[in-house]
């Protein structure tokens, strides 16, 4: 940790958690967090006694710098732990409950995680846990802390040693360099296997003995020979995993949709292999992507971040987009990954584009709960209104539905009765500007109302990030962490601003908004007493 690296405020800034008061100070380049109990010191306070000093702790580690700082403790025995409960958001330049950061259950007892065996897996370079369970106690090694140039390219001994002997000799080549792997020049199977290494939801049995001597897997080998890939959507392809998941359930349930396909973000590679582009051509993670050439936030290949990142394959569609898409050529109707690879992961407080790159359809929300393409951006239309449209153009036939999905927007149903990832999404695409838009900005702050108040925490810190968007709520102050009763307080005082500026709102049955400042409060809590409440975690 140095000055250079850590961007969250440690200037004496103090929080209660879990009965104990952490206080963060710097001292030149050190970061340390005082720790008292709470209890102790109202006792203290009430008998004018001298509070004894605090326990004081050297933050060991921070990982993050583009989205979240999560800071790492010592903990007993060697195990480096999140025993510091706050994660630093670097866009809004403020600490957070650590678990009000991610989907998960509220009700749920917050366990402290341990860097050891968890996050060693991707977030450091060669690192081996090497537990010891006589001393009941870890002596973890890495290669390097954090994702290092091994990391991708492999042990890299003799292409230093060989360079520099050419530097010293005074020999410049051009000619590739077969003491170190470059992505870039392996099959695209294998190139993307060095992406999907970490950037997957894979297997790994106590038979790799990877705790002791690390995976063996290496850039460049079949990470499906030692670590393979789960397929949900293909569990009969994996009878291997049967068991597995009979005793770990919530491997599918933390991962993917009911359908297989992966809901979350980081797990990129899963979406990728089920892909046509990837199965029948030569997609690669490479194809897009590069780590060295591209904005740090975005790792996207400059030019890639359109329509010529599928032209380079489908060039037929360049001269007949609009014919194609059915939308104007320059719209965001007629980018390709808006359709084909639409919102539905969620991860960092957003949706994620899903890398399994597939077609507009709304079997996908009737089968498996997920938003589809259309829909994330008409966020005012109902799945009919889709399934009609998709229909005329693509023909694809149009199902039995039910009333609901003839009447109701899809994406007002899932932020009112689905589950908390589905709730996220929804919350996400009505800040989304390209849905914007396509549904208008006068209706979305009256249904985004009812989120401030929704049992998991991301929930509402998405759903005010997007009402935040809307004309009218720039400076719209709302605290996500705040007791219930001030949650419900800022929905009174959204619902409040939204009547006073909807006087000229059409009536819109679908929204449950209009005529004018009108809302259908029974409807809504009708749907709401129907939310899917089933405790969520879903893994990042």
């Amino acid at each position: 940790m140095t000055t250079n690296t850590v961007q969250a405020n440690f200037n004496g800034v103090s929080f209660e958690f879990g009965g104990e008061k952490f206080t963060l100070h710097q001292e030149a380049s050190r970061y340390l967090v005082d720790i008292q109990i709470v209890e102790e010191l109202e006792a203290i306070r009430k008998t004018n006694g001298v509070p004894r000093p605090p326990i004081r702790v050297p933050m060991e580690m921070v990982t993050g710098s583009h989205h979240f700082q999560v800071f790492w403790l010592p903990g007993a025995a060697g195990n480096l732990q999140i025993g510091f409960p706050f994660t630093w958001l670097v866009a809004e330049k403020r600490w957070v409950q650590r678990h009000n950061a991610f989907i998960r259950d509220p009700t749920a007892e917050q366990l402290p995680e341990q860097w050891n065996q968890t996050c060693i897996r991707c977030h450091a370079t060669g690192g081996r846990p090497m537990p010891d369970k006589e001393k009941q106690e870890f002596n973890t090694h890495v290669t390097e802390l954090g994702i290092a140039c091994e990391a991708c390219h492999g042990p890299a001994e003799q292409h230093v040693a060989k360079q520099r002997n050419l530097k010293r000799e005074g020999i410049t080549s051009s000619e590739p360099d077969s003491t170190i792997v470059q992505p870039a020049d392996l099959d695209h199977v294998r190139s993307s296997q060095v992406c999907g290494f970490c950037h997957s939801m894979k297997w790994f049995t106590e038979a790799e003995g990877w705790r002791q001597n690390g995976f063996r897997y290496r850039p460049g080998d079949d990470l499906e020979k030692t670590t393979p890939i789960i397929r949900a959507a293909k569990l009969a392809e994996q009878p291997w995993l049967t068991n597995v998941i009979a005793k770990n359930p919530e491997i599918l349930n933390d991962f993917f949709w009911p359908d297989g396909m992966i809901r979350v973000a980081g797990r990129e590679f899963n979406g990728l292999i089920e892909s046509a582009c990837y199965q029948k051509g030569k997609l690669a993670c490479v194809t897009c992507h590069s780590m060295h050439k591209s904005n740090p936030d975005k790792q996207v290949k400059e030019g890639m971040d359109g329509n010529r990142a599928c032209y380079q394959c489908h060039q037929d569609y360049e001269a007949k987009l609009s014919e194609h898409t059915h939308h104007q050529v320059n719209s965001v109707g007629s980018i390709c990954y808006n359709c084909h690879m639409p919102y539905t992961s969620y991860g960092l407080l957003r949706g994620i584009r899903s890398h399994q790159i597939d077609r507009p359809t709304i079997q996908v929300g009737l089968t498996a709960g997920r938003p589809n393409a259309c829909n994330q951006c008409h966020l005012d239309k109902t799945l009919e209104w889709t399934a009609r449209k998709l229909s005329d153009w693509y023909g694809q036939p149009v199902p039995n539905l039910s009333d609901e999905d003839r009447t109701i927007s899809a994406s007002v149903k899932h932020l009112l009765a689905g589950d908390a990832g589905q709730r996220a999404l929804a919350a996400f695409s009505m800040g989304w500007e390209p849905a914007l838009l396509a549904s208008g900005t006068n209706w979305q702050a009256a249904i985004l109302a009812q989120a401030l108040e929704d049992p998991y925490a991301a929930v509402r810190f998405i759903a005010h990030r997007s009402l935040r968007r809307l004309p009218g709520y720039a400076a719209f102050r709302y605290d996500f962490e705040a007791p219930t009763e001030q949650l419900l307080e800022s929905k009174t005082t959204a619902l409040s601003l939204w009547r006073a500026t909807a006087l000229s709102l059409p009536k819109s049955d679908e929204t449950f908004t209009g005529p004018g400042p009108t809302l259908n409060t029974t409807t809504i809590d009708k749907f709401q007493t129907k939310r899917d409440n089933r405790p969520m975690h879903l893994r990042e």
